[in-house]
């Protein structure tokens, strides 16, 4: 049973006649006699006293009257939820950002695409380096927003890949502002407290390979603590158990207001690039609006 020939029904019900009922229904006459036809047909009983004026459901259809009513509103709420979840689901896009920018700059660039699309709905995904890889190539993210840097693993060019500079960034040594004392002392003996990051992470490696080699001599980094989130590492540094290289843009707010110092000037740097990621390939209209608004980011 359709629910057209159900609200035919109560169009019949409501007007007592086949005429009003079809310029209800905005069918001709003869059109909506054919399909009146067709429905007591298929169930196989007449559903209308045509001998009574104004037109009048049979009594066993009557009885049923509610019911109809009832499955109406159901199969409408239906149809509108359906309608409804295939709209979340265009407008829905996945977004796996390095632990790292999700604490600083993604923010930033997610408060610019919603301030244009404010239909777009936006999951956001924290990883590190290589699950945001992985979510982009199984699909399970829209679009990853990671830091690179040339010549650091795993390389990300491809034909099959999407990637736009979105920004710019340094990672930056940091101290407790109230521990300086503790650094100068631990620096003339020759040592250097510092908060790592595991060997298998992004920022583990650029610290092994950019960071740790390029330390003055005779400096040699003492590890206190190890840990994959560059928020827990700034938490740390910011109570005074070594030295933690930070994003500048996550550390900016501290160095400003004197909690945190830059010890750039004495130790080692690094620039980081903000690259955003996708799939090669054809794309959903809200998927493309966060991909334009980041490259205006890239241009800005």
């Amino acid at each position: 049973m359709r629910l057209e020939w159900l609200e035919d029904l109560i169009a019949v019900a409501e007007t007592g006649s086949f005429s009003e009922a079809a310029e209800r229904r905005s069918l001709t006459q003869s059109a909506f006699s054919r399909r009146i036809r067709q429905i007591e047909d298929y169930v196989g009983v007449e559903l209308f006293d045509r001998s009574r004026k104004p037109v009048q459901l049979q009594r066993t259809t009557e009885t049923q009257r509610d019911r109809i009513l009832q499955i109406i509103r159901t199969l409408r709420q239906l149809v509108a939820d359906l309608r409804s979840g295939s709209q979340m689901a265009e407008n829905h896009v996945v977004l796996a950002s390095q632990h790292a920018l999700t604490t600083s700059r993604t923010p930033r660039l997610l408060q610019g695409v919603l301030a244009h699309h404010d239909s777009i709905s936006i999951r956001l995904r924290s990883a590190n380096f290589d699950d945001c890889y992985g979510q982009l190539l199984a699909r399970k993210a829209d679009i990853a927003l990671v830091y690179r840097i040339e010549g650091i693993a795993p390389e990300v060019e491809a034909d099959y890949l999407e990637t736009v500079e979105v920004g710019q960034d340094r990672l930056i040594p940091v101290h407790a502002a109230a521990r300086r004392a503790d650094h100068l002392r631990d620096r003339a003996m020759g040592l250097l407290p510092i908060v790592s990051y595991p060997d298998a992470v992004f920022l583990g490696q650029v610290m092994n390979l950019l960071i740790l080699p390029n330390l003055p001599q005779p400096l040699q980094a003492v590890q206190r603590v190890e840990t994959a989130l560059t928020l827990a590492a700034q938490e740390m540094a910011q109570v005074g158990i070594g030295t933690a290289w930070i994003p500048h843009s996550l550390a900016r707010d501290r160095i400003a207001e004197g909690s945190l110092i830059d010890l750039s000037d004495e130790l080692p740097s690094c620039e980081l690039v903000i690259t955003a990621m996708r799939l090669a390939g054809a794309k959903r209209r809200s998927e493309d609006a966060v991909w334009t608004e980041l490259l205006g980011e890239a241009g800005a």
